[in-house]
């Protein structure tokens, strides 16, 4: 197979991202080298075994450490090095890209979990400059080689779907149990679908809470998305719940195949 890099460097190679894409490499046959924290700096800087050995260099952290990381990895990168992210939030890790690294950037964000399913959607992210616009379809080559289906957007696109998709979710989901935590009188009354809602939420909030918590606060259109829910609520406390349900019921209408002429 014909790939676009022969060698990847992935930053939080120990994490469950990192991990997933460590093996996908692997499996197509490419030099891979993982790092993680604490960051050595003879390490990284290694002629024979260090990021000037990368063509791709992957950061595969968390949004709080991409500029600490950034800041580690750019004097040993290679020149001609593409760097990409894997960050939830595109916004501000693209922007700190772009400060950090001259050469090609590339914003990605896999939409799924360390467990991929069949239907495996990346979306891609230019940095808008020529050699960005360059890197991207290189990127996406190695993305479909390791299973995955890509996607163009921008960054602004981006973050404000992942703060109606994700970060609503989120916060909508822990307000709802937060109200009714306590109450032990519930207990008797639950139905199959309210354990459904709290078995789906259980992960996310006993063990990804703080990651979810972080996503939220880093998107810029989280806020926007909360106060348009409230409006919502408001209408329902108003007792309008036929307005609501019309709004909702959208989701399942056939789309619109325009006019005739």
């Amino acid at each position: 197979m014909n790939l676009p890099f022969g060698h990847l460097a992935v930053l939080g190679g120990h994490g469950q991202m990192g991990g997933l894409f460590i093996r996908r490499a692997q499996s197509l046959g490419l030099a891979v080298q993982g790092y993680d924290q604490p960051l050595d700096a003879a390490a990284l800087a290694h002629r024979d075994t260090g990021l000037p050995r990368a063509d791709l260099v992957l950061l595969a952290v968390p949004v709080t450490a991409v500029d600490a990381v950034l800041e580690a990895i750019a004097p040993h990168m290679a020149a001609h090095a593409v760097l990409a992210d894997v960050c939830s939030v595109k916004l501000g890790p693209m922007q700190a890209m772009l400060r950090a690294w001259t050469g090609p950037v590339v914003g990605t964000h896999p939409l799924f979990g360390p467990e991929p399913p069949e239907d495996a959607r990346v979306a891609l992210v230019e940095g808008g400059r020529p050699q960005d616009a360059q890197a991207l379809p290189r990127v996406a080559a190695l993305l479909a080689a390791m299973g995955f289906t890509c996607f163009r957007t921008t960054a602004e696109e981006h973050d404000r779907a992942m703060a109606a998709i994700q970060n609503l979710n989120f916060v909508t989901t822990v307000a709802y149990l937060a109200a009714l935590s306590g109450d032990a009188s519930l207990a008797p009354f639950l139905t199959p679908s309210f354990q459904r809602r709290l078995d789906a939420s259980r992960k996310m909030l006993t063990q990804d809470a703080t990651l979810f918590s972080t996503l939220f606060d880093a998107n810029p259109y989280s806020m926007d998305l909360v106060r348009q829910y409230r409006n919502f609520l408001h209408v329902a406390a108003g007792g309008d719940m036929d307005l609501l349900i019309q709004h909702a019921q959208r989701w399942w209408e056939e789309p619109s195949t325009g006019s005739e002429s």
